[in-house]
């Protein structure tokens, strides 16, 4: 995935033939990303091309959605405010987006206690019922024994480690626990460490919303041992105050999944393999140690 990259010239190319206004700011190469790649523009903006199969679905999510919800929402996000067309300079949508300062956590953890109370406000804000026509999606909000076997293969990589029993534990707690009944509310989606910006130890901001979509809480609520330093998960469930106990062995069943896949991509990074992260496994172990303390 990282092995497709664009130029300047191009970004350049297209400021100047869609939004001339924005052409002669500053671009500056930004690294990181996954489906996307991005320039920060200006001070204030940010650049996004899709550069995987997957990725222009995700951008118009993207587009179409975070601009419904980012006023409401208590944390700066990258919300579009220019829509790149596809021309004969570039064959798909892109983005002109807020820039969101910060350094991903993945590089610089979350490490004040207090971010539990920042990160139960946004995910209070955002998990409200959401409308009929939402975006659904076949991997975040749905009940977790469906993601049976991508978990087994998670715990083939993880096989030996001093924390694996103890995870298919929690895991299995979770496929066996009721499922979510409520009415389907908006989630992020993929809460992980790339995806949220720290300053000063603090949660600072949230970005990459193109998985977000319409289910289960508790797909979210699985970043109270994902972000969060160990010990804070109890005091964000205090602040949350809306997930009953189903609900909280749900999440830690999430977080034992997306630690996983953490964990796998991270593992794909350190052995120079495409589409690897290598700064992931680490923060996929760091998850699992977590969740398997708090059960």
């Amino acid at each position: 995935m990282g092995e497709v990259r664009f130029e300047q010239g191009l970004v350049r190319a297209l400021l100047r033939d869609q939004h001339p206004d924005l052409a002669d700011l500053e671009l500056r190469d930004v690294e990181g990303g996954w489906d996307n790649q991005q320039w920060r523009l200006g001070e204030e903006l940010a650049v996004r091309l899709p550069r995987t199969e997957r990725a222009p679905a995700l951008l118009r999510i993207e587009q179409r959605w975070l601009p419904v919800l980012a006023g409401r929402l208590p944390l700066p996000t990258p919300t579009p405010v220019r829509v790149g067309a596809p021309s004969g300079l570039f064959e798909h949508p892109w983005s002109i987006v807020r820039w969101v300062e910060g350094e991903p956590a993945d590089h610089v953890p979350v490490t004040r206690v207090g971010a539990a109370e920042v990160l139960a406000g946004f995910l209070g804000a955002l998990h409200v019922p959401a409308p009929a026509d939402a975006p659904a999606n076949p991997t975040r909000g749905v009940p977790l024994a469906g993601l049976s076997e991508g978990a087994e293969v998670g715990f083939e990589v993880i096989a030996g480690h001093p924390s694996a029993e103890a995870a298919r534990e929690v895991w299995e707690e979770a496929v066996a626990a009721p499922v979510w009944r409520g009415a389907p509310v908006w989630l992020h989606g993929d809460l992980h460490p790339a995806n949220v910006v720290v300053r000063d130890g603090m949660l600072a901001g949230v970005i990459d919303f193109g998985e977000m979509c319409a289910g289960d809480p508790a797909t979210d609520l699985s970043a109270a041992w994902i972000l969060l330093p160990a010990g804070a998960a109890d005091r964000f469930f205090d602040a949350y105050g809306q997930a009953d106990d189903a609900t909280i062995t749900r999440a830690r069943g999430w977080a034992v999944l997306r630690a996983l896949g953490l964990i796998g991509i991270g593992r794909n990074g350190r052995l120079g393999l495409p589409g690897g992260k290598p700064s992931w496994e680490p923060a996929g172990f760091a998850t699992l140690e977590r969740v398997v303390a708090a059960h």
